[in-house]
């Protein structure tokens, strides 16, 4: 019996997997010289995407640590993608800000991580790879409520309607 055969009908977490293994795979070396790779590419479109006034929320919203998204968050900054600004409804807390040369990059990186993706679902005709984008997103915004001060779902529905 094949590996295939084997887990055909319902190893859910082996099946998870290998398309986040694939993901990586594929993803992590178009994304070139970007800070923290999958990861800062995450926070970026993130920033541009989402409306997390804190850097504190935007972490709590990636289910990133704090003191980890401190880093990340001056790597990118050194990078000029993002900055720190003062959050106008609190001055005790910083918002992150994508930078002209950070909106650019993300429209390019998300342009060939769609193709990538669209590579990884090849398996599926147009109709079943909307349909499972949307159902991952259903899942994936079920979940919310383990962590409810980050909402993934209003990301998730604005960066679907962002694509092409």
């Amino acid at each position: 019996m094949t590996p295939q055969e084997r887990h055909a009908d319902g190893d859910f977490g082996w099946h998870l997997g290998v398309l986040l293994s694939a993901y990586h795979g594929s993803v992590t070396p178009l994304l070139g010289e970007l800070p923290h790779a999958t990861r800062g590419y995450q926070i970026l479109s993130t920033v541009v995407h989402g409306d997390q006034p804190t850097q504190a929320a935007l972490a709590a919203h990636l289910s990133i640590d704090r003191t980890v998204m401190t880093y990340l968050i001056d790597d990118l900054v050194k990078a000029g993608l993002v900055e720190r600004q003062l959050n106008p409804a609190d001055r005790r807390a910083r918002k992150i800000v994508v930078t002209p040369l950070g909106a650019s990059t993300l429209a390019e990186l998300e342009q060939r991580v769609r193709k990538a993706e669209e590579s990884l679902l090849g398996g599926l005709d147009e109709r079943q790879r909307a349909a499972f984008r949307d159902l991952l997103r259903r899942v994936a915004c079920g979940l919310r409520d383990i962590e409810p001060q980050a909402d993934p779902c209003d990301a998730a529905e604005h960066a679907l309607t962002e694509l092409p």
